[in-house]
């Protein structure tokens, strides 16, 4: 079996951490046993001092998560309808986090509606639609991430180490999307070629 992500590897800063958890498998376990499980495949890295992080400002009921130790799911709504999963990272009271951008699932839950499966790869690409692939809203906001809990993270897989390794596979970084403040900071790393790495 192989062993979770635990609190003490997410706490880094959140640039570091954000392009390590490329081809790590974040893992939902649903309320009736099922295991959905995707490869990370973009992320992005929201630090302090950051205009773009929640916490920019100052802290409230609804991001005081991110000021806590690393190892926790920061689960926000977005526009009413769609969420966003992120990642609690770096030191006790250091306001960072990874958000989770796209995933290539492992399988198709039985949920998905058959015009989504046509197009597998987009299905979890992009944050909602991944949470809304995952059945991740608000209600697991603070979640500690490890095995028995709703989510939690498993590491790189030794063949994915070694396609980036040997060149097959690269990560791009690049400026974060879909943003009004911190848009020239390039803390947005994804896959290229995700479609066609194997996930198992």
């Amino acid at each position: 079996m192989t062993s979770p992500i635990d609190a003490v590897w997410l706490s880094r800063p959140s640039i570091e951490v954000a392009p390590m958890l490329i081809g790590c498998t974040l893992v939902r376990l649903m309320p009736d046993g099922l295991i959905v499980r995707g490869l990370i495949v973009e992320t992005e890295a929201y630090m302090p001092d950051d205009p773009a992080m929640h916490a920019y400002r100052c802290r409230t009921k609804r991001n005081q998560v991110i000021f806590g130790p690393a190892g926790r799911a920061y689960v926000y709504q977005i526009y009413g309808i769609y969420h966003c999963l992120n990642i609690v990272t770096d030191q006790d009271q250091v306001a960072s986090a990874v958000l989770i951008r796209a995933l290539q699932l492992e399988s198709i839950p039985s949920w998905i509606q058959p015009p989504q499966r046509r197009k597998p790869h987009l299905i979890a690409a992009g944050p909602g639609k991944l949470c809304r692939a995952l059945m991740i809203d608000v209600n697991l906001n603070t979640t500690l991430l490890q095995p028995g809990q709703p989510l939690w993270l498993e590491p790189r897989h030794f063949q994915f180490q070694q396609y980036l390794e040997e060149g097959h596979l690269s990560l791009i970084q690049t400026v974060r999307i879909g943003l009004t403040k911190g848009v020239d900071l390039p803390w947005r790393w994804y896959l290229s070629n995700w479609s066609s790495v194997p996930v198992a």
